[in-house]
């Protein structure tokens, strides 16, 4: 079992009560939008970090995040990236993606707006965790807390954060 931690879209802002929520997480995961690789730096002293870079995130990011996240984790499969829609509305390559690997779990972010869908065509959940920074139009910014186990995500936890 895993103890994981998702955010996305920080645009350059990591507060305490962030780092709070992410503590005691055996990795955290960031669905891009990071705006600065001190945000990454910073995340990675909490636990290991999985990350995706966005379209806001320039070349000190890029070069430690990839596009796209494909990996598997206590027998779940994942896929990863920030622009990638959501089940009925993926984006082109989301959809692409997401046909080609089969996840179980796909993430995206993007849209600042936390969603937690199955979709039942494609057998998968996707998760959204909204965004944890300050900049945008969300009104609370957000993340989300789960455990991976057995091929399952358990115990999701959407952790509002408070106003932006």
């Amino acid at each position: 079992m895993k103890k994981i931690g998702l955010l996305s879209d920080t645009h350059s802002y990591l507060d305490d009560r962030i780092l709070h929520h992410l503590r005691g997480c055996d990795e955290i995961w960031h669905a891009g939008d990071f705006g600065t690789a001190e945000v990454a730096e910073t995340l990675e002293t909490v636990a290991p970090l999985r990350g995706v870079y966005g379209n806001i995130d320039g070349q000190d990011v890029r070069r430690t995040q990839p596009l796209v996240q494909n990996f598997e984790v206590e027998g779940l499969r994942v896929l990863m990236t920030h622009i990638g829609g959501y089940p009925g509305h993926y984006s082109p390559a989301g959809r692409t993606l997401v046909q080609q690997e089969r996840p179980g779990l796909f993430i995206s972010g993007h849209s600042h707006i936390l969603k937690v869908m199955p979709d039942h065509k494609l057998g998968l959940l996707h998760l959204n965790p909204g965004a944890a920074g300050r900049h945008g139009f969300h009104k609370v910014r957000t993340l989300l807390r789960f455990e991976v186990a057995e091929g399952k995500v358990q115990h999701l936890q959407v952790i509002e954060l408070g106003p932006k």
